[in-house]
């Protein structure tokens, strides 16, 4: 009895063993059925990102000799590359149940602000990219993380995600034709009715809140799936004219020679001032949100000590910061955390083997790369709104009852949209951070680099705004 039910142990063990001992399921209390249940679970939650990440990019990335879909399935390429790299770094190094991918905000910074407002060269974004991740890695391999945070006001860390959230909304509601700009007003409610793209959107969108709202996995695509078949049914019935609601001829490609090592050709066409504010939001913003998405889904999976500190949060950092580095070399925008890990630490994922099941799964997905290709602009947009709204929960840890902590967090949620850039966002805030503090005599609150940085971006508005640089970038 005792000889088989060791040797039954031995059987059972295989593969699966060894991954229970690489992963420490005893020790996380888990186990592979688990582990992979809950990959499945947050790869589900966060694949909107394969058909959103290229449909953003594609407005900046221009290739010559490519059309829009060839573009957008390169880059879908590119993302689940990426993705799967920062992830099983995530799971070999780190060993902990968190997914990785070019993140929303950031590749709407990397389109929107500094290759469409500022001008920059798509290719030398991609170096400011390179050199953010590179520089993340050393700050992480020296242990400067405590400073690093300790340098930014924290009214101003904590509104940066909801800023982004309106930031991504905008976006994604003009997208799907919902507002405009062009009705005498600098934002107004389209003639929607008069749209078959707003018709569509709008019925997508609350069909997509309302598979959010019921917590189905996945609902995100299956939302953006529903609304692409919405639009292609349209046109299949004749109810509006061909072209109108789909992106007509759609031709994929696997070959990413185009945009991959890009950002060599990018470190030579670079202005130095602009360049490093680029790479300085950059990483500011992947820093504090991979550092706050470690944190939340952390205290969620119970993995924070006594101080509520995450032990040894540099390896989960390195990851991202190698993630960004070569996302960046292949052609995509920073790469960082998915707050979306929460839904697998819910269904007990604890080990890295939940992010090896989410890597694995990117991979599978290349195999519907010309599905991505197919999906219109509008559909793929609804998860800009579904993910800013979302993100609004972040506004409930501010201080709402301190001024002083009111008008930095202000400034930077309402920057965010209404000048079209998270950099100026989050410049906003940095500056009017010390100012408002020495004004209620709360002096003590600031410290050195508080005034270096508001210093440094009020030279940068001048800078900008002026003229100085026009042409340069």
């Amino acid at each position: 009895m005792g000889i088989e039910e060791t040797t039954d142990s031995r059987s059972d063990s295989g593969a699966t063993g060894a991954l229970a001992e690489y992963f420490g399921f005893e020790e996380h209390g888990t186990d592979l059925r688990t582990e992979i249940l809950a990959g499945v679970t947050t790869f589900l939650t966060m694949s909107y990102i394969v058909v959103v990440n290229p449909s953003i990019l594609a407005q900046a990335i221009d290739l010559q000799g490519y059309n829009a879909s060839q573009t957008q399935s390169m880059l879908a390429v590119v993302t689940i590359i990426a993705a799967a790299v920062a992830t099983l770094t995530m799971a070999f190094y780190a060993n902990r149940p968190f997914a990785q991918a070019p993140g929303l905000g950031l590749n709407a910074f990397f389109a929107f602000t500094v290759v469409g407002a500022l001008g920059i060269p798509w290719q030398t974004a991609l170096a400011a990219v390179v050199v953010e991740g590179i520089v993340f890695i050393a700050l992480t391999a020296v242990g400067a993380r405590e400073y690093i945070i300790k340098l930014f006001p924290e009214p101003v860390k904590l509104a940066v995600g909801t800023g982004i959230g309106l930031f991504l909304a905008i976006i994604g509601l003009e997208a799907m034709g919902i507002i405009t700009g062009e009705a005498g007003t600098i934002v107004a409610l389209a003639q929607i009715g008069q749209s078959p793209v707003a018709i569509v959107s709008i019925v997508g969108l609350f069909v997509t809140f309302a598979l959010y709202a019921r917590g189905i996995p996945g609902s995100i695509v299956v939302g953006i799936l529903f609304t692409t078949g919405l639009g292609y049914g349209a046109e299949w019935l004749g109810l509006v004219s061909g072209g109108a609601l789909t992106p007509g001829s759609t031709q994929a490609t696997y070959n990413i020679a185009p945009v991959a090592g890009a950002f060599l050709s990018g470190l030579g066409n670079v202005e130095a001032f602009s360049f490093a504010l680029v790479v300085f939001t950059f990483f500011f913003v992947d820093f504090f949100d991979t550092a706050g998405t470690l944190t939340g889904v952390s205290q969620m999976a119970g993995f924070l000590d006594e101080n509520g500190n995450l032990p040894d949060i540099d390896r989960p950092l390195m990851a991202d910061a190698v993630g960004t580095t070569v996302g960046g070399m292949l052609g995509t925008s920073t790469v960082t955390t998915y707050i979306e890990s929460a839904s697998g630490v819910e269904e007990g994922g604890r080990t890295g083997m939940t992010a090896l099941t989410v890597a694995v799964l990117f991979l599978l997905a290349l195999a519907f790369i010309p599905i991505a290709a197919a999906i219109p602009m509008y559909a793929s947009h609804i998860a800009l709104v579904v993910i800013g709204v979302v993100m609004f929960q972040n506004v409930v840890d501010i201080d709402w009852n301190d001024i002083t902590n009111v008008v930095p967090a202000g400034m930077t949620i309402l920057m965010m949209p209404f000048a079209f850039s998270i950099a100026y966002g989050i410049a906003a805030g940095i500056v009017s951070y010390p100012v408002v503090k020495l004004a209620a005599g709360e002096l003590d609150d600031t410290r050195p680099g508080h005034w270096a940085l508001a210093a440094a971006f009020v030279l940068y508005f001048f800078v900008r705004t002026s003229g100085v640089l026009q042409g340069n970038v």
